[in-house]
């Protein structure tokens, strides 16, 4: 069954199927575009002083006080291994809403909300056990740009992550 045709029927047993919403902000790390879905965003903000906890893993950035909720902030470029992170006055900060828990994430900058239709979805590609494609629920196609489309609900309560552990339990 094809995806428009999974899209049709209500079925499907592939990610993309059981998006929420057809609505994705997308975001750059490195020369990369990235996209979650519209509705896990709270709000965006400027990169600003993040304090630091320690013995916490790399990608954890620390955390912030925002508006009396304190929230990790887990650098995605530093989760991907792209690099070494640069911060200017690009890079902002992702807030999310996943499962109850507010969660920051480190993106080099954010570029616009698109709305994708089935025929501009594809699967994720397999690579077998060489590139772990787990938390990419697929590819979006859009005139000449591809868009990795990121599960980021999935990737949080991710195993390495834990962050969100304690609102899953």
């Amino acid at each position: 069954m094809s995806l428009t045709q999974a899209a049709a029927t209500g079925e499907s047993h592939h990610p993309i199927g059981n998006l929420a919403s057809s609505e994705f902000l997308i975001f750059r790390l490195g020369k990369e575009e990235y996209g979650i879905e519209i509705l896990k965003v709270q709000e965006i903000r400027g990169y600003d002083t993040i304090t630091r906890i320690a013995n916490s893993p790399e990608f954890i950035k620390g955390v912030i006080n925002l508006r009396g909720v304190i929230v990790p902030i887990v650098d995605m470029r530093i989760k991907f291994n792209l690099g070494e992170a640069h911060y200017d006055q690009f890079t902002v900060v992702i807030i999310l809403n996943l499962s109850g828990r507010v969660i920051g994430i480190v993106v080099d900058g954010v570029s616009d909300v698109i709305n994708l239709n089935t025929e501009q979805l594809r699967p994720a590609p397999e690579f077998g056990g060489v590139i772990d494609t787990e938390y990419i629920i697929g590819l979006g196609t859009m005139e000449e740009r591809m868009l990795i489309l990121v599960d980021i609900e999935k990737l949080m309560s991710s195993p390495d992550m834990g962050i969100l552990e304690q609102a899953v339990k």
